[in-house]
């Protein structure tokens, strides 16, 4: 009988030692460029090399709805329904650590130059700072659910998404010094240093969608003007010679100059939200036909299939 129980309890030893193991994925070696699909309908992360081949695919048993690059061998996962933050190292494919957030976590930002990222907050309303080991720094209350983020020098700018109003914090300490009138349910955001301006796509509305992108002052918040890109353009990718930009109401890739003149478009993609860079391609995800199209010199060259929901891209090119 002793020794019935003692092997009983050796076997749940066991099973809880294994529940309790961390899972790992497939490691990416680090000097290897991709680019990366965050699948989010089945949630799951592609990523692929420059001749569309698939190196990786990690499955996940969490509801992600979003990932970010921490330098270049990091990946942080995040979801909105998720108290939790997940850090992964990509060369080792282990997990890092862990962090508890609170429930609502809309998009977290990472800038290079300071070594810290930001998260905002649909539930608080709020954006906080941590440093890349996962320390919480600062936060601040911000306007009606912040998601879109961008910085620049020592700013930080969010969009607060059910607002009318975009919010400039200093990074250091997250105090707010600006805040500028946009249209509700802007979505979108890059900053290009050459004509000091602030670019913000966006859905629109109800019965009113969105058809351009707005350009503001990057000091003073001043509208500059408007770029006619229907149907909604919320996917913004500044890039060293344009600005690359899908609508995913008429699922079209718009590129454009840096004075808003429109170079060319091309319809790709089902349902596109994000686009990217990647070595000499321009990369479009299509979320509902689940594909990554790979366009240079304004012809598709390739598509690669990814998993359900492609939703963001995380680009790393090693030199």
């Amino acid at each position: 009988m002793k020794k019935w129980a003692f092997f009983i309890f050796s076997l749940l030893q066991i099973i809880w030692l294994a529940g309790c193991a961390e899972k790992s994925y497939e490691p990416i070696e680090r000097e290897r460029s991709f680019i990366a699909s965050l699948n989010i309908q089945e949630p799951s992360l592609d990523f692929i090399d420059e001749d569309g081949i698939v190196l990786a695919t990690w499955l996940f048993d969490k509801a992600y709805s979003g990932a970010i690059l921490l330098g270049d061998d990091q990946v942080l996962l995040y979801g909105h329904q998720l108290n939790n933050i997940d850090v992964y190292t990509i060369s080792t494919g282990e997990k890092l650590y862990s962090k508890k957030v609170e429930i609502g976590t809309t998009n977290v930002y990472y800038d290079d130059n300071i070594k810290q990222f930001f998260i905002t907050n649909s539930k608080t309303n709020t954006v906080t700072s941590f440093d890349q080991e996962g320390n919480q720094l600062a936060t601040q209350q911000l306007g009606n659910y912040p998601m879109s983020m961008t910085s620049y020098r020592d700013k930080l700018y969010v969009i607060n998404f059910k607002d009318t109003k975009l919010s400039v914090l200093n990074m250091k300490d997250l105090t707010i010094e600006q805040e500028w009138p946009i249209q509700k349910s802007a979505h979108g955001i890059a900053v290009l240093e050459e004509t000091h301006e602030l670019w913000v796509g966006g859905h629109g509305e109800g019965s009113k969608p969105n058809s351009s992108v707005k350009k503001y002052d990057l000091t003073t918040g001043q509208l500059h003007g408007e770029i006619d890109m229907p149907l909604m353009p919320v996917g913004l990718k500044k890039t060293k010679d344009a600005v690359l930009v899908v609508s995913h109401g008429h699922n079209e890739l718009y590129v454009a100059d840096f004075d808003g003149h429109i170079l060319w478009q091309q319809e790709v993609g089902a349902n596109p939200f994000v686009v990217d860079q990647f070595k000499d391609y321009i990369v479009v995800a299509g979320y509902d036909d689940h594909t990554l199209y790979f366009i240079k010199d304004g012809q598709k060259e390739k598509t690669v299939d990814v998993g359900k929901g492609a939703f963001q891209l995380l680009v790393r090119e090693e030199q």
